[in-house]
């Protein structure tokens, strides 16, 4: 498959690459002798550190030098959002609550919009310094290695991830029904802490699918293409392509189907 895009998103990925494992030190860092005094609140779940601030602006500094014609959306807000051409998209630290109890994973996230269709996307595990990389038409790698989906063909042979919104709205009962049914029906469901990792999980095979709601932008965008890239199909609940904001995504190998059928008995 051709490129549709102009740039050398292959060059682009490499440079990203380079750039989050420079931010990956810092992180790392900083981790040793982290004091759980110094976070903030956004609401009793969602928390944020210095750490994640820092971060994001080393991450758009780096950025700019690469694509300096390119406007961000940050989950920080660390620099003004822009609605341009080319927009990168940042999660500085994915799994801050992990991070901030020294429990892996986490992870950063950037990911590169073209006329708000994702054209590459980065995921830097931190704990096993394992960076996903992928671009629009060129595969998805790991650490270089090029990845693909797990074989999975039945739900009951399957190991399913997903994550517990900071909010659950309305949809707690509807939520819990669908894990339940997750759990009776295949190998378990696990609860890591970074959608990033999750779905760059998901496309190296290590997981078969992922589902959750309530999220952003950032928690997805770059995942998204590296499952895509990798062989896997990535939708909304119903099965659409209201994916990319993160307000519902299910991502998986060939059981796609499967996992939407379920999700679908209990999301009204």
């Amino acid at each position: 498959m051709a490129q549709s895009s102009s740039l050398n998103l292959s060059e682009i990925c490499t440079q990203v690459s380079s750039l989050t494992l420079q931010v990956c030190d810092f992180i790392q860092g900083e981790s040793i002798g982290f004091d759980l005094n110094k976070i903030e609140r956004k609401s009793q779940t969602e928390l944020v550190s210095y750490v994640d601030k820092e971060s994001e602006k080393r991450l758009v500094e780096g950025l700019k030098k690469i694509l300096p014609e390119a406007g961000f959306i940050t989950e920080e807000a660390t620099v003004e959002r822009e609605d341009k051409k080319y927009v990168w998209v940042i999660d500085p630290l994915d799994g801050t609550t992990n991070f901030m109890h020294k429990l892996p994973p986490y992870s950063i996230s950037v990911a590169l919009l073209e006329d708000k269709q994702v054209v590459a996307g980065v995921v830097h595990e931190l704990n096993r310094n394992e960076c996903f990389t992928a671009w629009k038409g060129g595969g998805a790698y790991l650490n270089g290695r090029k990845i693909t989906v797990a074989p999975t063909q039945q739900l009951s042979e399957s190991l399913i991830v997903t994550g517990f919104p900071y909010n659950l709205l309305d949809k707690t009962d509807a939520y819990f029904e669908i894990i339940k049914a997750f759990v009776r029906d295949t190998h378990g469901v696990r609860r890591l802490g970074s959608a990033a990792v999750d779905l760059a999980y998901v496309a190296c095979g290590r997981l078969d699918a992922y589902f959750e709601f309530n999220l952003k932008i950032w928690d997805v965008a770059a995942g998204i293409l590296i499952v895509q890239e990798a062989g896997g199909k990535v939708t909304d609940f119903s099965g659409g392509e209201d994916y990319l904001s993160g307000r519902e995504i299910v991502a998986a190998n060939a059981i796609h189907s499967s996992v939407i059928d379920v999700v679908k008995q209990h999301w009204k």
